[in-house]
């Protein structure tokens, strides 16, 4: 009796709301970190023993998860984290590097001060996690840095499609860090700067251009990395 007490001291229970978004943010980071692989079952039982919850907040957080896509229900209502979809990769890599390119077209053409504001500030931040080697904050504010590009350009559905490609691609981003043990090389930060300055100057065809740049690296980058990884087991692991 005395060690269940002490556990419940040393884990006290979480409030409801925040039992959600406590489960859900560890095990989105997990997910993303590749910690939990790819098809690894989801088990809301083992959930809610782990986290000392019940499976109602539990269900919560797998739903907001789900709507993520980082993890799937199957027809047989199992839950497992959803598999890296290698096969269409190419085509994912073409509609954002075409994303890339068409905000940062808009940006230049239409953004306002308060724009490049908020995008320095997102730039500034990454540049702290490229620092620190922290590669989920890298992956959390690349995002933002590059959202905040597409909300400069104006263009809601463009917005739209680049979160959810954004948002899809996070553990493909996570190999991009991984392909360099968490160093990132300054060059890539800079890239960053460049297209800011483009943008800044309204120079539609240089912004373009960048973007352009600055995605294909990532992409040759990643195509590399993956070809390269002769781990044994490796796909398990992506």
């Amino acid at each position: 009796m005395k060690k269940t007490k002490d556990k419940k001291a040393d884990h006290p229970p979480l409030k409801r709301g925040a039992g959600v978004t406590h489960v859900y943010e560890t095990l989105r980071n997990e997910i993303i970190e590749l910690k939990l692989t790819p098809g690894s079952p989801i088990d809301e039982v083992q959930l809610s023993e782990r986290f000392s919850l019940s499976r109602t907040p539990i269900r919560e957080a797998l739903v907001r998860l789900a709507a993520e896509g980082l993890i799937t229900t199957l027809t047989n209502r199992a839950t497992i984290v959803s598999n890296i979809d290698f096969l269409n990769l190419g085509d994912f890599f073409d509609s954002l590097t075409l994303m890339y390119r068409v905000t940062a077209r808009l940006a230049a053409q239409n953004h306002r001060p308060e724009h490049i504001a908020e995008i320095q500030a997102f730039q500034d931040a990454f540049a702290r996690t490229v620092s620190k080697q922290d590669a989920l904050g890298m992956i959390a504010t690349n995002r933002d840095f590059h959202v905040a590009i597409a909300k400069s350009g104006g263009n809601r559905y463009y917005i739209e499609l680049f979160i959810r490609l954004l948002d899809e691609g996070r553990r493909i981003l996570r190999l991009y860090y991984s392909s360099f043990n968490d160093t990132l090389p300054q060059q890539y930060v800079t890239e960053h700067e460049a297209i800011i300055a483009a943008i800044v100057a309204r120079d539609i065809t240089r912004a373009d251009e960048l973007a352009r740049l600055h995605a294909d690296q990532i992409v040759s980058q990643i195509q590399s990395y993956i070809s390269a990884d002769t781990r044994p087991n490796a796909s398990l692991s992506l």
